[in-house]
């Protein structure tokens, strides 16, 4: 068989593990944290159930509803979809390499983002406009901190072409960036953010006080809500894929061989699994803050993302 269809066969059973797998990861999220709570913990498979409940549901759409609110859930999870697509998972140098482009990727959030807030505010509801402009408010402040995050990555690696950044680090070998640190602590921060995680957003509360991005989903129902509930669940894995496999990309293939594919799985589950394990301790021993601190939270990942930029310069290129 052909070397280049053989890559594009794993880009797309990559991109279909991404996607079948992030609720599998959900799931993992969800009974660890209930544990940790000393709760009653939901097995692994229930995001699978839930979303097929709400596959076989019934639409209900309000009357004055455009053809936005209806579009909107196709758009956001082909927005995440694609996204997926671009990330490296099990091996790099693939096809999709070429669009993995960091600044794509952040592309594809704000295009997701701004049809929801649309969709929010579509109906009329004060919760949804509500919703939207915390979310738009947020993520004016999360983009620049993701960004400059990026960009102290690209200056190391010279691209941000996330196959290439992964290849540079694993040709470099194991070497202490204080920038990685700080832009590794900026960009999960962001992802808190972005994937509405504790301390700035809950995911498991519809109070109104606290509501952000379910304020803009709450008129959803049947396969809309689906999508959008999955969607979120791919997002969850973009930022935790990101985080582990651009600042410890060990074990990720680079051969298209059974057994650096094998290997790449493995390690990309386990990695997974350790960053969701970090993640729930951080939910746990945290409090949800106030809506007006979050600008607080956001600013610091900023500046963290600077000073990773920085301390490249400074000690890193000898400037």
């Amino acid at each position: 068989m052909d070397n280049q269809l053989i890559a594009w066969l794993l880009a797309a059973a990559q991109t279909a593990l991404f996607v079948g797998a992030a609720p599998l990861l959900a799931g993992w999220t969800k009974r660890v944290k209930c544990h940790m709570q000393n709760r009653a913990a939901p097995a692994v498979w229930q995001p699978y159930r839930d979303l097929a409940k709400l596959f076989r549901k019934e639409l209900v759409i309000a009357e004055n509803a455009s053809w936005l609110f209806r579009a909107t859930p196709y758009v956001v999870f082909s927005a995440m979809l694609l996204a997926a697509a671009a990330i490296p998972l099990v091996a790099v140098d693939l096809p999709t390499g070429a669009i993995a482009d960091v600044i794509v990727l952040v592309g594809f959030f704000a295009l997701a983002r701004f049809f929801t807030a649309l969709a929010g505010m579509d109906i009329g509801t004060a919760f949804g406009g509500m919703g939207a402009s915390r979310e738009m408010t947020i993520a004016a402040l999360a983009e620049p901190a993701m960004l400059m995050a990026v960009f102290t990555l690209s200056m190391t690696a010279a691209s941000t072409n996330l196959s290439a950044a992964m290849g540079y680090v694993l040709d470099t070998g194991l070497v202490l960036r204080p920038s990685f640190l700080f832009a590794l602590l900026g960009i999960a921060m962001v992802a808190v953010a972005e994937t509405g995680r504790i301390p700035v957003d809950n995911p498991a509360t519809h109070l109104e006080l606290t509501m952000i991005h379910e304020a803009m989903v709450l008129e959803y129902s049947g396969r809309h809500l689906a999508l959008i509930e999955w969607a979120g669940q791919i997002k969850l894995m973009i930022y935790a894929v990101l985080v582990v496999n651009i600042f410890w990309p060990w074990g990720i293939a680079r051969e298209f061989t059974m057994e650096a594919l094998g290997l790449g799985v493995a390690a990309a589950a386990a990695k997974l699994m350790l960053a969701m394990v970090i993640l729930v301790v951080w939910e746990t021993v945290l409090a949800k803050m106030r809506i007006f601190r979050v600008p607080e939270f956001l600013g610091f990942a900023f500046v963290l993302s600077l000073l990773g930029m920085l301390t490249h310069v400074v000690l890193e290129t000898g400037g």
